[in-house]
């Protein structure tokens, strides 16, 4: 599981059929303070998560495509949940 912040949407007019009305967010990984790290990843958005948002995602195809019931779906990265809030120990971890 990664967390992570939406950075924004994807767009296209020609894709696979899965992916026909589903929305693609990209998420930049944060660390614990909330900072990206640098990398992102593309992911299926499958909780109705926006642009800002802390989410949590899967990214682990089998996972994946176990959230769409399809066994053979096209998919590595989905997003599972949106995150109301991060609780810290007091070393400030994780």
């Amino acid at each position: 599981m990664i967390l992570g912040r939406v950075r924004g949407e994807i767009f296209s007019t020609i894709n696979h059929p899965f992916y026909n009305n589903r929305k693609l967010l990209v998420v930049d990984y944060v660390d614990d303070a909330d900072k990206p790290t640098g990398k992102y990843v593309i992911a299926i958005d499958a909780v109705g998560a926006g642009v800002g948002q802390r989410v949590l995602v899967n990214d682990e195809g089998n996972g994946a495509r176990q959230v769409f019931a399809d066994p053979s779906g096209p998919v590595r990265s989905v997003i599972v949940g949106i995150v109301d809030h991060v609780e810290t120990d007091e070393a400030g971890s994780l």
